[in-house]
């Protein structure tokens, strides 16, 4: 049997951006993203803290050190520039690797979302 399971987690970073013309996506600093073990166009769940909107779309990296966190095309919609977003992705995985799994956990600076 396979289970769904946590792989990466960005934890309570700002928003930056919200660009509704854009084709799609969240942009994420492109440091966030390698210490989150995110790849480009990975699936990404979104759980606004400030509004309790979920939504899923695919990550596309931005510029390093930049601390960006821009939700683009129509995920625009459901955020403010400012709000305090969870970033997670998943992976699916048989039972006995999930109880041995160590999932990748980013806690960045709250103020501007770079990483400590």
């Amino acid at each position: 049997m396979q289970i769904q399971v946590v792989k990466s987690k960005i934890h309570r970073v700002k928003v930056t951006g919200a660009d509704l013309n854009y084709i799609g996506s969240i942009t994420i600093d492109e440091d966030l993203m390698d210490a989150a073990n995110l790849v480009q166009g990975e699936k990404i769940q979104i759980v606004n803290n400030n509004n309790g909107e979920r939504l899923e779309t695919y990550a596309i990296p931005g510029p390093r050190g930049s601390g960006e966190i821009t939700l683009n095309g129509a995920a625009a919609r459901k955020v403010a520039v400012g709000d305090i977003l969870i970033l997670i992705a998943y992976a699916w995985m048989p039972m006995e690797d999930a109880k041995k799994f160590n999932p990748a956990l980013v806690f960045p600076n709250e103020a501007d979302n770079l990483l400590r």
